[in-house]
């Protein structure tokens, strides 16, 4: 008898054991499950969102991009140039700038009076280039809004007073002051007759904003990779530390541009 109730007690043990092995396996295939679906929910949520982030990122760049309309007088490959001076002039100045550039704003505020005399002789034409590489490289708008801004101002015939402007205001480099609108159209006041409703209106919507991007664009494919980058008839002339380029110095580069 105690022979048979000791079997009995094992019979019972190991029938306890088999079932807790079947709960723990169970218990085990369960949260296997349930961490799997977890990972996949992760997975599709993630995948959401994703999908989401990449459609809103195309949605704002195509809602950004528009129809690129160039400012008017604008010429060139693409109409990317805005030119100031008279055409015949010879010597042309040619400028790839940046309205947050601190080197731009060093260049025009050092050879501004310089390059307007020269202008205003007929001897030189200047075509400018905006472009935005202080906005790719620090973040902000300042860049775009600036340019757009300037491209605003060649369409009301107002391009170089406004850019002179833009450069006797600029903010310093990490200051994204010009991506605010209002400052843009705040210093627009000071130009007799810039400040209109059409002005304002092509400030507000970004009228120029995808011209700007394309110029941009052709400058980031160009050989060029710095602003400022000024050339006298195509030759790099300014940028060269052992070489520095002065107000006498363009003088009479351009004179001798004149002989040519």
């Amino acid at each position: 008898m105690s022979q048979k109730n000791s079997d009995g007690k094992r019979s019972a043990r190991e029938r306890l054991q088999e079932q807790r092995r079947q709960e723990e396996a169970r218990g085990k295939v369960k949260r296997q499950l349930l961490v799997g679906g977890a990972v996949l929910g992760v997975l599709v949520i993630g995948g959401g969102i994703a999908l989401w982030a990449t459609t809103a990122a195309k949605h704002g760049k195509q809602q950004a991009s528009g129809p690129l309309m160039a400012p008017q007088g604008a010429m060139g490959k693409d109409n990317l140039v805005i030119p100031v001076g008279t055409t015949p002039a010879k010597a042309t100045l040619t400028v790839y700038e940046d309205f947050r550039c601190p080197g731009c704003g060093q260049f025009e505020n050092g050879f501004r009076d310089t390059i307007h005399s020269l202008e205003g002789k007929g001897e030189l034409k200047a075509e400018y280039h905006l472009v935005t590489l202080i906005d790719k490289n620090l973040g902000g708008t300042g860049s775009l809004n600036a340019a757009n801004a300037a491209a605003c101002a060649q369409d009301a015939g107002k391009f170089a007073e406004y850019h002179d402007l833009l450069y006797k205001n600029q903010p310093m480099e990490t200051d994204d002051a010009f991506g605010k609108k209002s400052r843009l159209l705040e210093l627009s006041g000071q130009v007799a007759g810039l400040k209109t409703p059409a002005f304002e209106k092509c400030v507000n919507d970004g009228t120029h904003d995808s011209w700007v991007k394309k110029s941009q664009e052709a400058f980031g494919s160009s050989s060029y990779h710095a602003t400022p980058t000024v050339l006298l008839n195509g030759k790099s002339l300014y940028g060269d530390q052992n070489n520095p380029l002065t107000p006498d110095k363009l003088r009479k580069l351009v004179a001798e541009a004149q002989k040519g």
